[in-house]
């Protein structure tokens, strides 16, 4: 019978690979995410920003164990090639895990608000609540690592200088910059995952888009609080005027970066372009027309 679907059928469905997400199905998944953490009741969602603060300073621990382990690399490529690397676990653990990072959010709690369905206010109690929940997180993770370094021998007072030191001797606009491209990857980070079919294949993608912040390094205002308390904590020389200087700058180009190159131009790419309409093309027509 012509309805009757043969074994060889059935193979070629199951092999064959799920079509890509198209971009309105992404800014779905997006704007469904977003919604539900800023009607999330707010204890939970400081919990859960604390979280991700302690996670993602796994990246600056092991960025120092690098350095502390090393003895010296042979060449700033590969000190740098290195430290993205092993920088990029804790936006693993961050993002896999689900916990509410601020420069995530940057770009993920916007789309709300540019698609009218919270107001600004709401994005501002969400920003709020989740770095300052980040930023404890951050400070509780440094101090940890100040006391458990130095028995342990895992991070020397020099590697967490040298750390700090790549992101301090800039100027403000220079910081901004820097931080208006961390917040861009990260947004794109979010954006990408959504898109992921399977674990495996978000992990790549964030391993990706994340080492590129470590091998700058371009400033990320979690990542670098972390890398500057614990220099700050280790007596490195970093004073508090300097810490504020590098937070202040750092949140402001985070913030432009996740929400005007990604939030803005997705949605509008999502929303205006449409959906792309079903072509076929006849193999035999080729060349012909």
């Amino acid at each position: 019978m012509s309805g009757d679907v043969t074994e060889d059928d059935t193979t070629d469905e199951e092999s064959s690979p799920e079509p890509t997400l198209a971009a309105r199905q992404i800014l779905g998944r997006e704007l469904e995410n977003a919604l539900k953490q800023i009607r999330r009741p707010a204890s939970g969602l400081f919990v859960s920003a604390i979280a991700a603060g302690l996670n993602v300073s796994f990246g600056a621990l092991l960025m120092g164990m690098a350095l502390t382990f090393s003895g010296g690399f042979e060449s700033s490529f590969v000190t740098r090639f290195v430290l993205a690397n092993v920088s990029t676990v804790g936006f693993v653990i961050v993002i896999i895990g689900q916990t509410e990072l601020f420069t995530a959010h940057t770009t993920l709690g916007v789309l709300p608000v540019i698609d009218r369905r919270a107001s600004i206010t709401e994005l501002g109690e969400l920003w709020g609540v989740v770095l300052v929940g980040n930023l404890i997180g951050c400070a509780v993770f440094a101090g940890f690592i100040a006391v458990a370094g130095p028995p342990l021998g895992i991070v020397t007072p020099a590697a967490a200088g040298m750390l700090a030191d790549a992101l301090l001797p800039l100027s403000w606009w220079a910081i901004l910059l820097s931080g208006v491209i961390a917040g861009w990857l990260m947004g794109l980070a979010t954006w990408l995952v959504a898109a992921g079919r399977d674990t495996i294949g978000q992990v790549v993608l964030i391993w990706m888009i994340t080492g590129v912040i470590g091998f700058g390094p371009f400033h990320h205002a979690l990542l670098g609080t972390t890398e500057l308390l614990s220099a700050m904590f280790r007596g490195q020389g970093i004073s508090i005027a300097q810490f504020v200087h590098f937070l202040l700058w750092t949140t402001v180009g985070n913030a432009v970066g996740g929400t005007v190159f990604v939030a803005l131009l997705n949605y509008g790419q999502a929303i205006k372009a449409g959906e792309p309409g079903d072509v076929d093309v006849d193999p035999e027509s080729l060349g012909k027309s």
